[in-house]
């Protein structure tokens, strides 16, 4: 049968105070804490030891919070009953069991709260075997949420003579409350008079949660402007300590300028005349000041610039010269100057000596010059007919032909910037008496009686000169030639070169002469034609290949005619054949010349060709020759 509560209490202090000097000594074991995650179970044993034999054990565990001196009873048991307490934070969440073959007792909590971080006591009671008492903290651990860090926004200025809020970071919903650590670029931050100040803000939540913010408050200098700042927060969990580290933040720092830098920014290399050029000025504050441009020989003109950039057009050499760019810190109303040198290089249209075109003489000679004002050092190739002839400022023309005449071109290029070119000319005009190719001997050739020749002349001079033609031989009679014997075919000119082309038909052996003529002189080309004489033939014709045939073939018959007159002749004189007018045939003639064979051949049409065939010391008396000259 159970006892009331209350009731069984007050025995057990009655009895326990009427017998306490006759309690013998009990040992109690419990661990100073147990460290437990939040919902976790959470076993706290309790052991403990009798120097005599009890004849019943009574077992209570009681609870106490942190600094209250007012406990709760949680459970009560003995040999015969169990009982969890109603109307505790714990009912339904502990249970009591034995442990193994120990003395002891293992209190077990399920589901832990942060509230049940409290000392827990067991209290044991063995009558007269005596009593003891033994205490457990339990703590509960809840590691906090990752830190967040925010930097502030708006610019820090180093001119602040107070430390200035940088950055703020928060730990939330942690138990036990977190710790919250300050680093720049890895090294902690401790906080230093006039220099760092951390204000911490701890907030308890309804949850029972800590949550912690921390602002840093820090002077900041020019040198904090590429600084990474970042906050730690520190935390227990059971049997350790852990840390979350923030990720890294830049803030905006603000300081006055003290070195501005102009520079050319386009083009990279050097400049011309006809350029865009792009000048650009930064200077090391931060903001960066506004920025105002000017020419060192023009203080008080300010050039027109947009975000710390000048921008000049179509630049000339009138361009040149100091470029200063000139900033103002608005918080120390400093100003600040950078300076650079601009150099627009420039070439001048080429200047040609002797100007536009000049007259030589053949032989003489000329010199040329050829210069461009630059800003750089230059170099110049002459080109005739797209060909180089010379290189640097000065031509010199020697002993001066008629193919020294032309145009000459000078190019002028700066080496050390391709853009910069330019070029002039000049035409020189070579005069002279004409001149022909090949006047200094005589054309020889052949060709057929009754054929029609070409003959060319080409000439050459300044003053064009003309061309006339005149013929010798047995084809001109009475100082006129024979009509029809020659014919102009072709006559062009252009400046300084003068084509004649005439057909000349060959009766006879002629020589030709062209002359070409103009007011410094007169130079003659001639031709020497040979006639000769063409073999006029019924047969049809034939191949080339077959000439030799035909003319084998009638050596051959001729040698067979000798023989059969030989034959004949013998036998006439042997009086073998008589010898009738009537049939007799005229084989030779005893008053013939010896140098001379006349065959007689006849065709079917009765006509007769009679062909002479001269010995080698024949002679041949030709027309007397006869001189005409034909001018056009």
């Amino acid at each position: 049968m159970a006892f009331p509560k209350n009731l069984f209490v007050l025995v057990f202090l009655i009895i326990d105070s009427l017998s306490f000097n006759a309690w013998a000594k009990v040992d109690m074991t419990m661990a100073d804490s147990v460290e437990v995650y939040l919902d976790d179970s959470a076993d706290i044993p309790c052991q403990y030891v009798f120097s005599e034999q009890p004849r019943a054990v009574m077992i209570q565990w009681f609870v106490r919070n942190p600094g209250s001196s007012n406990r709760e009873r949680i459970y009560y048991g003995d040999d015969t009953q169990q009982i969890v307490d109603n109307g505790t934070d714990f009912m339904g969440r502990i249970t009591v069991s034995d442990i193994g073959d120990k003395m002891g007792v293992l209190l077990t909590i399920q589901d832990v709260q942060l509230s049940d971080e409290r000392e827990f006591f067991c209290q044991v009671n063995g009558m007269a075997a005596g009593n003891g008492e033994g205490k457990t903290h339990l703590r509960v651990f809840d590691p906090p949420e990752a830190p967040i860090i925010e930097g502030v926004l708006a610019g820090i200025s180093v001119t602040n003579e107070l430390p200035s809020k940088i950055a703020s970071c928060e730990a939330r919903n942690g138990f036990p409350k977190p710790n919250i650590t300050w680093y720049r670029d890895s090294n902690p931050l401790n906080p230093t008079h006039g220099k760092i100040n951390v204000v911490t803000l701890v907030t308890w939540e309804s949850s029972g949660f800590y949550s912690v913010q921390s602002d840093l408050q820090y002077k900041v200098s020019k040198e904090d402007k590429d600084a990474l700042f970042s906050c730690e927060v520190s935390y227990y969990v059971p049997g350790a300590a852990r840390t979350a580290e923030s990720k890294g933040i830049n803030i905006t720092v603000h300081y006055p300028t003290a070195v501005v830098k102009l520079w050319m920014e386009s083009p990279q290399a050097l400049v011309k005349e006809g350029d865009t050029v792009e000048l650009r000025c930064q200077g090391d504050g931060n903001p960066p000041p506004p920025y105002t441009f000017n020419r060192e020989q023009e203080p008080e003109t300010t050039l027109e610039a947009r975000d710390g950039k000048l921008v000049l057009k179509e630049v000339t050499r009138g361009d040149s010269g100091v470029y200063q760019c000139r900033s103002l810190d608005l918080d120390t109303y400093e100003e600040v100057m950078g300076d650079m040198q601009l150099n627009v290089h420039y070439l001048d249209p080429a200047v040609v000596v002797p100007k536009d075109s000049e007259v030589m003489f053949k032989g003489e000679s000329l010199t040329a010059t050829c210069n461009a004002l630059s800003s750089l050092e230059t170099a110049t190739v002459w080109f005739k007919d797209r060909q180089r002839v010379g290189t640097g400022h000065v031509l010199l023309l020697q002993d001066a032909t008629y193919s020294t005449a032309g145009e000459y071109v000078c190019e002028v290029t700066v080496p050390s910037l391709p853009g910069l070119h330019t070029s002039g000319s000049v035409h020189i005009i070579v005069q002279g008496a004409p001149q022909m190719k090949d006047s200094d001997r005589e054309v020889e050739m052949e060709q057929g009686l009754g054929k029609w020749v070409n003959l060319s002349c080409e000439a050459h001079a300044h003053p064009l000169p003309s061309i006339s033609w005149s013929f010798s031989g047995s084809q001109v009679k009475l100082g006129r030639a024979e009509p029809r014997s020659w014919r102009e075919v072709l006559t062009r000119a252009n400046e300084h070169n003068i084509i004649s082309l005439v057909s000349v038909k060959v009766t006879s052996d002629v020589t030709a002469l062209c002359n070409a003529t103009n007011e410094m002189g007169t130079e003659t080309k001639s031709f020497s034609i040979r006639a000769i004489p063409m073999v006029t033939s019924t047969a049809p014709y034939l191949p080339a290949e077959g000439n030799g045939v035909i003319i084998v073939v009638i050596i051959l018959c001729i040698l067979l005619l000798a023989i059969l007159g030989s034959v004949l002749y013998f036998l006439h004189k042997k009086g073998k054949i008589p010898c009738g007018r009537s049939g007799k045939q005229e084989i030779t003639k005893e008053n013939a010349n010896k140098d001379e064979i006349v065959v007689e051949m006849k065709t079917d049409t009765k006509t007769e060709d009679t062909v002479l065939l001269k010995g080698v010391n024949g002679d041949k008396n030709g027309p007397s020759n006869q001189y005409m000259d034909l001018r056009k």
